[in-house]
């Protein structure tokens, strides 16, 4: 099933990378490439407060 473009709350703590809307979004919030992105999620999982964490220090 498709993840909504739409919801909020708990659809923003996790990155779903399959998801071309989610990678935009992300990308866009974070200031990274789709690839850094992508790197990051396959690095530390999908949860945003350890992509971010993982981000950080690089």
């Amino acid at each position: 099933m498709s993840d909504d473009p739409k919801k909020t709350g708990l659809d923003r703590k996790l990155i779903a990378i399959d998801e071309p809307h989610e990678v935009s979004s992300w990308t866009e919030s974070l200031c990274v490439t789709a690839d850094e992105l992508h790197e990051a999620v396959k690095a530390v999982g999908n949860s945003a407060d350890a992509v971010r964490a993982y981000l950080a220090k690089k």
